[in-house]
C-alpha cells in the first residue's frame, strides 16, 4: 500500500477517482492543463529516436502528447501505480494513432523498474506531490536520464502575491472540494486531499534548490496562472 505524508493509501484514492478523473481535470483547471502542457512542450527539444518516460502518467494525456510531439522513432513509456487510471489510458492510446509508440506499465515512481541512464527525457505532470517521499522519486529521475537527459516537471503551485492568493486557498480549499461532491459521484474527501497535497508541497523555488542538490546541472522554471502552477525544466 503506497502511504502518503497524510497516511492515505493514494492508490487507492486514484483508483477510486479514476473513472472521472479526465472531466474533473477540465472542469477544475477550466481548461487550462491542456494549454500548460502545450506551453511546456514548446520549449522543450526532442532528440531523434528519443526514450521518454512520463511518470504518474495517470490516463495517459501528457504521454499521448509526447509521442505526437516526438519524432516517429521515439518511444514513451507512461508509468502510474494506479492500475484503474492506466486501464483508462490504455483505450484512450489503443484509439490514438500513436499506439505503437507508447507502453504503458504499472511501478512505483520511487523504484523505477529500468537501468540507470535509460531515458533522454523524464516528465511527471501534477504527479510529484503525490508521492510519499518526493525526494526519492527526484533521485530516480536523475538516475534513469542519461548525461544530457532533460527532466520536466509540470505542477500546481502557490501563488505568493497577497491578493490572489486568497482566491486560490478557497477556490482549491472550498470550491474544489464541492466539485469533486457534485460531479464526481460524492467525492468530495478525495478531493479535499489533492487540495491538501497541493497547499502542503514544497514551493517552487524549495523545488529547484533541491533538483541542484540532487546533482543536476541546470534548472529553469517558469510559473503560469499567476503562480497557481510551475513547470521545473531541469538537464543532468
Amino acid at each position: 500500500m503506497t502511504q502518503s505524508p497524510k497516511n492515505t493509501d493514494v492508490q487507492a484514492l486514484f483508483n477510486k477517482i479514476a473513472p472521472e478523473y479526465d472531466k474533473m481535470n477540465n472542469i477544475i483547471s477550466l481548461g487550462t492543463h491542456k494549454l500548460w502542457r502545450q506551453k511546456v512542450m514548446a520549449k522543450m527539444s526532442f532528440p531523434v529516436g528519443a526514450q521518454i518516460i512520463d511518470l504518474a502518467t495517470g490516463t495517459a494525456d501528457w504521454a499521448l502528447a509526447l509521442a505526437e510531439k516526438s519524432n516517429e522513432t521515439s518511444h514513451v513509456t507512461g508509468l502510474d501505480f494506479s492500475e484503474e487510471m492506466l486501464a483508462v489510458g490504455q483505450k484512450k492510446v489503443d484509439v490514438s494513432d500513436y499506439s505503437d509508440k507508447i507502453t504503458l506499465i504499472q511501478g512505483d515512481a520511487m523504484a523505477l523498474p529500468f537501468d540507470d541512464a535509460s531515458f533522454d527525457i523524464v516528465t511527471i505532470g501534477f504527479g510529484l506531490r503525490n508521492l510519499p517521499d518526493p525526494v526519492m522519486g527526484l533521485k530516480e529521475m536523475y538516475r534513469v536520464l542519461k548525461p544530457g537527459g532533460q527532466l520536466v516537471i509540470l505542477e500546481t503551485s502557490q501563488p505568493d502575491n497577497p491578493i490572489v492568493k486568497p482566491f486560490w486557498q478557497f477556490y482549491f480549499g472550498t470550491v474544489m472540494p464541492v466539485f469533486g461532491k457534485v460531479f464526481a459521484k460524492g467525492k468530495y474527501q478525495e478531493y479535499k486531499y489533492l487540495d491538501e497535497t497541493t497547499e502542503q508541497f514544497m514551493d517552487y523555488m524549495t523545488l529547484g534548490k533541491q533538483l541542484l542538490k540532487i546533482g543536476f546541472a541546470t534548472v529553469k522554471i517558469s510559473r503560469f496562472n499567476l503562480g497557481a502552477a510551475a513547470v521545473h525544466y531541469a538537464v543532468k
